[in-house]
Formats: C-alpha cells, structure tokens, sequence
C-alpha cells in the first residue's frame, strides 16, 4: 500500500473540518481537487472510506481509523525533518511562509538576501494571504510560519498551539493628497472631515482604526474600503482621500502623497508564528532571526510589550460566516 503524505494529510483536514468545502479553504486547494485526491486515497487503500449521508459526506469507520493514523504518521514526518535538519553539518530545508504586501515588500528582500549569503541550502518560498487568515494556515499544516499582527487597540486571540516571535513593532502615519494638509502632524480628529480610504471592518487593520475613531468620539466618512495599504495610497494619491499607514507600509507610497505624525498612539506589533512542535527547528529559526535581524536594521526592533489576548474577540461589524455549502464531488457514488 502505498500512501501519499498530501492525501494523507487532506484526510487528516476532513476529518478535523468535516466538510470538502473547510478542508479545501484550509489547505488552499479547490474542492474538486480535495475531492479527485480523497478518491484517489480510497483506490489506493482499497476499501471504502467515505459515505453520503444526505448531501454530506463523513468518514467510515475505516476512515476516521485511517486519519488518527495521519495524525501520527505526519508528525512522525515532522519530526524526522527536524531531526535531520538539527543533525546535517550545514542547514538544507524548504520553509513556507504566509505574507502579505507590507511585510513582503518591506522585509523579506533583504532578509532573504542575507540568509541566502549565510545559509544557501535554506530555501524559503511565500504564499499571500490576508493577515487575519495566516495564523490558521500554519496550524493546519499549510504554512511553516507566517507573519501575525496584534494592534495596541486590538490584540488578536491566539492559539495555544502556536509560539510566536515578536518581529517588529510599528507606528501607524497619517497619508494624505500632497499640500492637503498644512501641518507637519495630525491627530484622527484632525482628519475627521475628510472622506477615508479603510480596509473594511472585517479586517484586524480596518477594525482597530475604526475602534481608535471611536475612542475619540469620531464617526469619519469612509467613502472607499479597499484591502491592501498600497491601494489605498494610490487612491490618496489621486485626491480620494486620506488613509492610515504603517512604517513598512511606506515602502509602497506612490508620488503625490504626504506622510505626516499621527498623534493618537496606535502602533501594531508584527510576530512571526510557527506551531509548537516546530519550535525547534533549526531552519525554521535560522529564517525566524534573519527576518528579525532585519527588523532591527530597519529601526523596527520589537522592544514593545505584547498586547494582552482578548479570549474569543470577534469583529464588531464584520460579515458573519455563512453556513458550510453542501459537500458536492468526489466520484465516490
């Protein structure tokens, strides 16, 4: 018999979520392609794993048998990778990170660019996912690591799974229309009467602005909700408006934006995190303190304290999850 550690490991994901649906978002596949794999799994098993109870599919005796067993055999994998890794005279592995823009753009050219000169055998590869869904791919197995943000307003709830590493801690910049603004600094109730350009509210970034605007009593206009910070610029750049950014985020400011102090304290810290039975990895560490390194070069250096966690924190005005599509595919009969 002869099993594939990727089937094995997309059984594990739909015994865990229990649908096609969850088990594909979850490890960035389409469900059509979690479906033709688990077929696939069951032929080379050669015994029914799976069964349709109305519009669902669930996992046969056999079947929930067989994912315990992925559990313990793709730990067992990890672990001897890491037991490799640790043993080799010099470092070899592939490390998979979750980015996104800011952190891509502002950090990792010239981290990677010293870790290649330092340890070549360590091969890092990014996937781009929004920030709030990175932390939940590298408990699921997809991600080696990936960046995680807390804001000082806003800290996110974190998984006990997970260990994290403070990597940078940021300040938050007021961009406005070049000469809009006669001043060298504002406050948000300074910018009150201006129209705004916001990561929507399901967002960490869009949800810990919208609470500091609430905090000082602000109800701004918000006439554009775009994702990506260098977006945002560009639409303030063409007199749209005016927007917050980080300080990697000011990589990304295109010509004909002003970047002025922000006078309300609100910063975000930047964290890398990795599960828990990685944490020794020596590959995975050796990325870790690269990207670090060049954090602190950059005037970035984590010297600020964690935000407290907020046990089961949800987003105020974020759209709530849909209830999971019926289950469709997978050829089973």
């Amino acid at each position: 018999m002869d099993l594939s550690l990727a089937r094995l490991r997309m059984l594990r994901e739909l015994h865990r979520r229990g649908t096609i649906t969850a088990t594909a978002n979850a490890l960035h596949y389409t469900a059509s392609a979690v479906s033709q794999q688990l077929a696939q799994l069951e032929r080379d098993v050669g015994t029914r794993l799976f069964e349709r109870r109305g519009r669902r599919l669930q996992l046969t005796d056999l079947g929930v048998l067989l994912a315990e067993h992925a559990e313990e055999i793709l730990a067992a994998v990890e672990r001897a990778t890491q037991a490799l890794e640790e043993a080799g005279e010099s470092v070899t592995a592939k490390v998979t990170a979750g980015v996104w823009a800011s952190v891509a753009s502002g950090l990792l050219p010239d981290a990677l660019t010293t870790l290649a000169r330092t340890h070549p055998g360590i091969l890092v590869r990014t996937k781009e996912l929004a920030p709030e869904a990175t932390a939940a791919a590298v408990r699921d197995g997809a991600l080696d690591l990936s960046f995680v943000l807390d804001y000082s307003n806003y800290p996110m709830t974190w998984d006990p799974d997970l260990q994290r590493t403070v990597i940078a801690v940021e300040r938050l910049h007021a961009a406005v229309p070049a000469d809009a603004v006669a001043t060298t600094g504002v406050t948000l109730t300074d910018l009150a009467e201006h129209p705004w350009i916001l990561a929507p509210p399901r967002s960490h970034f869009g949800h810990a602005v919208r609470l500091a605007f609430q905090s000082a009593g602000l109800s701004p206009r918000i006439d554009h909700e775009v994702e990506e910070q260098s977006t945002a610029m560009a639409m303030v750049a063409a007199g749209l408006g005016v927007t917050l950014v980080s300080d990697l985020g000011l990589a990304l400011r295109p010509p004909g934006v002003d970047i002025l102090p922000l006078g309300d304290t609100l910063t975000r810290t930047v964290s890398l995190a990795y599960r828990s039975n990685t944490a020794r990895r020596a590959a995975l560490l050796l990325v870790v303190d690269a990207i670090r390194t060049t954090a602190a070069e950059k005037g970035l250096a984590a010297d600020l304290k964690l935000p407290a966690p907020i046990p089961g924190a949800t987003i105020p005005g974020a759209t709530p999850s849909q209830p999971e599509a019926a289950d469709t595919g997978l050829g089973l009969g």
